[in-house]
């Protein structure tokens, strides 16, 4: 597989990961993706800013948030985040203390 191809199915993959967490599955929360997998939606934006500075663009964390979420972070919070139980702030305690 050539260069180029590979970066396609990547980007496509990609998208696709973002479709699902974005459009398909709005009642798994950050905390939980956290506690089960180390990473959430917030890891995914963050590594997104960090893909565009190694480009040389300059992109803020809540810039790359909201090319992220596809609106600003507070807007999908206010929408989308419940409060974290107390079981799921032990068990990120437990898996990130």
């Amino acid at each position: 597989m050539d260069d180029q191809t590979r970066l396609e199915l990547e980007a496509a993959a990609f998208r696709r990961l973002k479709r699902h967490l974005m459009e398909e599955r709005l009642d798994v929360q950050n905390i939980d993706m956290m506690n089960l997998a180390g990473f959430c939606r917030n890891c995914l934006s963050r590594w997104y800013q960090e893909a565009a500075a190694e480009r040389g663009i300059d992109m803020s964390k809540e810039e790359g948030r909201e090319a992220f979420y596809g609106m600003p972070y507070d807007d999908w919070k206010a929408r989308y985040q419940t409060e974290a139980t107390e079981e799921q702030k032990t068990a990120f305690a437990k898996s990130h203390g």
